[in-house]
């Protein structure tokens, strides 16, 4: 029996904590949040406790800490679990600052603890899909990448004032996508260059942000990769991508509320894509904390690691030079 506390009881912070608390062998015993209210609402609903961060790393029966709070926090929880030894599942990004990520790897690593960065797209039942068959060599070797990545619409400009900017706020996601179709046979980006505008609130401007984005990335081996990102689609959440090996490609698409094709004398209509990521990745949030907890038992290595979090930061920082200096950027 593993017992949790989740930092975090915001729109991400459920969804952790809900699919928690329904793993067979794991206790919620805390939910931590510092507006009080949402702690207490989310700890009534699934039976655990609201607590302090202090209370939560002083209890000795508490074996993993889930890390769903605001970005700021991150690095600080992680290194405070680590000192108490205890398990870290984080969502992304480890923290803001490049430097301040790799710290935090060092100090799980000098802790011998087990630490999961949350990139769900990795257990996306269709992207993981096409994983399988890139390993398995059923396109061949693979040789170029194209990501769509396209919110329904842009957050607040007040909200983006402390996500970092969209490279490490958004895009991490994409880059981490990047390395795990193009990269998974120890290739890396050796080359970056990164553009971007402010097309849809000028507000973001005043941040200073972009909105819409265009990165591309050349591996050390030639491999080319091309990321496009938008904080506005119209039609619904847009993430897809493609990847073409030296014998054939394999495409994922979008998932909608049903797969119903109707044609008919007024033209051919289909489903929007699903809304948002909390539709969109429904299945993959409960599975990568399911692969959490069996990887803890079996000792197996996880899927994504503080490495590859740290990996991708350094990609998003990669990518917010270049878009500074309209210079492509050497890794």
């Amino acid at each position: 029996m593993k017992n949790v506390a989740v930092f975090g009881a915001g729109r991400i912070g459920r969804i952790h904590a809900s699919n928690l608390a329904a793993l067979p062998g794991v206790t919620l015993k805390y939910v931590c949040d510092p507006i009080g209210e949402n702690a207490a609402q989310l700890a009534a609903q699934l039976g655990a406790r609201v607590a302090t961060p202090e209370a939560v790393f002083a209890d000795p029966d508490i074996d993993v800490i889930a890390v769903a709070s605001p970005t700021d926090t991150h690095s600080d929880l992680i290194g405070r679990a680590a000192a108490a030894r205890k398990h870290i599942f984080c969502e992304k990004p480890i923290d803001l600052s490049v430097s301040r990520a790799v710290a935090c790897a060092q100090a799980v690593k000098d802790a011998g603890i087990a630490c999961m960065i949350g990139f769900q797209r990795r257990f996306d039942p269709t992207f993981n899909e096409a994983r399988e068959r890139l390993v398995r060599g059923e396109i061949g070797v693979p040789e170029m990448l194209v990501v769509t990545s396209r919110d329904p619409g842009a957050p607040p400009a007040q909200y983006l004032k402390g996500s970092g900017g969209i490279f490490r706020d958004m895009l991490i996601h994409d880059f981490d996508v990047f390395r795990w179709i193009l990269c998974g046979d120890g290739d890396e980006a050796e080359t970056l260059y990164a553009t971007g505008s402010v097309l849809i609130d000028p507000e973001i401007a005043k941040v200073p942000d972009i909105d819409c984005s265009v990165v591309t990335i050349r591996t050390r081996r030639g491999r080319l990769a091309q990321i496009n990102t938008s904080r506005r689609a119209a039609y619904g959440y847009d993430q897809r991508f493609e990847v073409l090996g030296s014998a054939g490609m394999l495409q994922c698409g979008n998932h909608r509320p049903s797969e119903v094709v109707q044609s008919d004398a007024q033209g051919v209509r289909a489903d929007k894509p699903e809304h948002f990521f909390l539709q969109r990745y429904r299945e993959a949030y409960r599975l990568e904390v399911t692969h959490f907890f069996d990887c803890l038992q079996s000792g197996q290595p996880f899927r994504t690691t503080i490495e590859d979090g740290v990996a991708a930061q350094k990609l998003a920082d990669a990518a917010a030079r270049s878009l500074e200096s309209g210079q492509v950027v050497t890794l």
